[in-house]
């Protein structure tokens, strides 16, 4: 009979040699990470502070509360390890939220990160994403799209289609929130459909090594931040939310083009 030690041998080969093909987790201290691969983190969580958003992107893709701080209805594509899940979930009590997660063996791992349990509020469920969007009937304030397979965006998400489902599926001052990251070439193609749907009510924010964005895409044809109330607006938020909220709007401020789009 295989020994213990022998089946971790194996399968610790076969993690670092790229063949082993389910989500692991790798534990450093009091991090608890979720890989695809050896150099393949998908997220994050904080064991002594498991509701905390420990990595900028996701603490910067909560500024969309800046400008709807009391959404109603919130969909995320993509699950990973359920940080922006949580988040919205303790902070955001009076919203109704869905996380869609393509992946079975991901979702397999939701009390690791504990995620909440399906509730009357919450439910994570496992579809493709661009599948959901384009059969979604109910409009939502929010959709938050992180969503990545071990090659990156997943290529069901690599279409036009989807921004356009993504548009019809937002309340008519809903906002589009999606982390994009990869090979530049890949990223600029994302950042093209997103103008082309939705004009000029788009902010991408480059976060971290300036090797990923934050897109922030408002469903508003009218969209046109007022920078000194979104500032007001930003101190009152960071003291609710714990979150540079201020930093968000500094940060918005610059990115912001109206003749890009």
């Amino acid at each position: 009979m295989e020994s213990a030690d022998s089946r971790r041998d194996e399968l610790y080969e076969r993690i670092v040699g790229g063949t082993y093909d389910k989500p692991f987790i790798l534990e450093d201290g009091d991090l608890r990470y979720l890989c695809f691969g050896v150099h393949n983190t998908q997220s994050v969580m904080r064991i002594s502070d498991p509701y905390a958003l420990d990595l900028a992107y996701a603490q910067e893709m909560m500024a969309f509360l800046l400008f709807n701080c009391q959404p109603r209805r919130i969909a995320l594509i993509g699950l990973g390890g359920g940080s922006i899940a949580k988040y919205c979930y303790r902070y955001l009590p009076a919203a109704r939220i869905v996380a869609v997660e393509n992946d079975p063996d991901v979702i397999a791992l939701r009390d690791e990160f504990l995620i909440p349990r399906d509730d009357f509020r919450f439910a994570v469920i496992q579809a493709d994403g661009a599948a959901y969007l384009a059969g979604l009937q109910r409009r939502v304030d929010a959709l938050l799209v992180d969503a990545f397979d071990r090659d990156g965006i997943p290529t069901s998400l690599a279409t036009s289609q989807f921004y356009e489902n993504a548009l019809r599926c937002l309340s008519p001052t809903g906002m589009l929130v999606m982390h994009i990251a990869g090979e530049q070439t890949n990223c600029l193609s994302h950042l093209s459909w997103i103008r082309d749907v939705f004009d000029e009510s788009v902010i991408a924010v480059p976060v971290e090594d300036g090797n990923n964005y934050v897109v922030f895409a408002s469903k508003d044809r009218h969209f046109e931040p007022q920078w000194k109330w979104l500032l007001c607006q930003a101190r009152r938020l960071e003291g609710l939310f714990g979150l540079e909220f201020p930093t968000y709007v500094q940060q918005l401020k610059q990115c912001y083009d109206p003749e890009v789009g």
